[in-house]
C-alpha cells in the first residue's frame, strides 16, 4: 500500500501516512495497513520504538469522510478498532512527528502516543460536536488525564 509507508532503520520503525492528495485523510484500508504493522512492530524485537510522520504540510484530516460513510464500522473487528487497540497496548515506546493539521483522528491517535513532536505549522483539532459525533479513541479519558478538566471542555466542546 502506498498510503501508508513503513520503513525500519536502526530499531525506528517509521510510520508514513502517504495520501496527501486527500490531505492524509486515513481509509478502513489505510486502518488496516497501520494495525498490521504496529502488529508485527510488537512481535518483532528489532524494533525498540515506533515514529509516526505525515506531510510537511499535513499530518492527518482525520477519517475519509466518504470511506467512512460506504465502510462503517460494523463490529469491534473493524479496521479502525483493531487499529485503536494495536496503538493503545503496544509495549514499545510510539513517538509523533507533527507538522501541519492534524484533525480528528490525527490528533487522539497522538494520545496513544509516548511522546509528540509539533511543528511550528502543527495545528490541533477535534471537530466532533460540529460534526455530530461522539469523540472517539478514548479522548474524553486521555485528553482529561493531560490537561485540566477546562482545556479538555474548550477543546472538545
Amino acid at each position: 500500500m502506498t498510503e501508508i509507508l513503513s520503513h525500519l532503520e536502526q530499531g525506528v520503525l517509521t510510520i508514513t501516512i502517504n495520501r496527501i492528495e486527500k490531505k492524509n485523510s486515513i481509509t478502513s484500508a489505510m486502518y488496516s495497513a497501520m494495525a498490521d504493522v504496529l502488529a508485527e512492530a510488537e512481535k518483532n524485537m528489532s524494533i525498540r520504538v515506533v515514529l509516526f510522520q505525515g506531510h510537511e504540510t499535513i499530518f492527518s484530516a482525520g477519517n475519509d469522510i466518504a470511506d467512512f460513510l460506504n465502510k462503517p464500522p460494523s463490529d469491534q473487528d473493524s479496521p479502525v478498532f483493531h487499529f485503536l487497540r494495536n496503538i493503545s497496548t503496544l509495549t514499545k515506546p510510539i513517538l509523533a512527528a507533527v507538522a501541519g493539521p492534524a484533525v480528528g483522528i490525527g490528533t487522539t491517535m497522538l494520545l496513544h502516543c509516548d511522546l509528540v513532536y509539533a511543528g511550528d505549522n502543527a495545528a490541533f483539532s477535534m471537530p466532533f460536536v460540529n460534526l455530530g459525533i461522539c469523540p472517539e479513541a478514548a479522548s474524553t479519558l486521555s485528553v482529561p488525564q493531560m490537561m485540566c478538566h477546562h482545556r479538555t471542555a474548550q477543546a472538545s466542546l
